[in-house]
């Protein structure tokens, strides 16, 4: 004889995701924004503590000094750079932006898509405005 089955006591399943997600969302430029300010903020942490390094660096003498520049100075220390002055730039703007909103400006869908590219194509223009002045300058005394 089978056991009774009772209905009542199982558990019932929904196929549903726990939160929304990707599935639920499109991707629209305010997420993309707020998820480079977070990851931007990430890389500005690293970015500081590799400045400390090469303040150390520095205080420790020229040949410690000499190696840390031979560093940033190439190929991949300049991408490193390049990366982290993007990183800062972006979060500088997207930052304001963000000030802008806690006074209480900007909250309107349109205005809320325009600041957000304002943001991300500001910190391009400065980046590109930067690393002309850079790479101008590099290496002269």
């Amino acid at each position: 004889m089978a056991a009774p089955d009772f209905p009542a006591l199982k558990p019932r399943v929904r196929e549903r995701p726990l939160s929304p997600h990707l599935q639920v969302y499109s991707w629209q430029v305010q997420m993309v924004t707020s998820i480079l300010h977070r990851i931007t903020g990430v890389i500005l942490a690293f970015g500081g503590l590799a400045m400390v390094y090469a303040l150390v660096a520095l205080a420790s003498g020229p040949e410690r000094w000499e190696t840390f520049a031979a560093g940033a100075g190439s190929v991949f220390g300049k991408i490193i750079l390049f990366g982290f002055s993007w990183a800062l730039a972006y979060h500088l703007i997207n930052g304001v932006r963000h000030l802008v909103q806690d006074a209480g400006h900007g909250f309107e869908i349109p205005d809320f898509i325009r600041s957000s590219w304002i943001s991300i194509i500001g910190s391009v223009v400065l980046l590109a405005v930067v690393w002309v002045i850079v790479l101008m300058h590099w290496g002269q005394p």
